[in-house]
């Protein structure tokens, strides 16, 4: 599993290193997101799950083994259903996941500032997803019209996160 960055600015400081970058590799994500889990502060290598209003893909993946990466949701901006909840927090945890950024909502908010693990998502709701096995996996996304891809490394503290190439 990853350690969280060090309490530092890390993203201003990824920020000051790239703000010259023109190639379009160096990204930051909008600050719409809202911090829900226990870790205020993660990194990861980059998987992905797009679905809309269906978390079966997302249960799927945190029951997977994490190793240290960081689960970037489309949810498609979804006001509507929340596709993490405690229980799939306390997975995510127990399986090593550094992370989980969800483009819609999450529930159970008091669970998941319990977890390990650092949960990025735009609001809360508590009406559950449907279950249809639709959406796709380990396939670029575009979150708050920034594209990440998976593969790509992750940075998330309390200003913001960022996403670029891994190495």
């Amino acid at each position: 599993m990853q350690a969280d960055p060090p309490l530092c600015t890390v993203t201003c400081d990824l920020c000051d290193q790239h703000k010259n970058d023109s190639d379009g590799a160096f990204r930051v994500l909008p600050p719409v997101f809202r911090d829900f889990g226990g870790s205020s502060a993660f990194a990861g290598i980059v998987s992905t799950v797009k679905c809309f209003e269906d978390n079966s893909l997302v249960k799927a993946a945190v029951d997977s083994a994490g190793e240290g990466r960081v689960l970037v949701v489309d949810g498609g901006a979804s006001l509507r259903r929340a596709l993490v909840g405690g229980n799939l927090a306390a997975a995510a945890a127990k399986n090593g996941w550094a992370g989980l950024v969800i483009d819609g909502c999450v529930r159970d908010v008091a669970e998941l500032a319990a977890c390990a693990v650092g949960i990025r998502a735009l609001a809360c709701i508590p009406l559950p997803t449907e279950k249809r096995g639709a959406g796709q996996r380990d396939v670029p996304v575009r979150i708050q019209g920034v594209w990440v891809r998976p593969g790509e490394r992750l940075v998330a503290d309390a200003d913001g996160m960022v996403v670029m190439p891994a190495g």
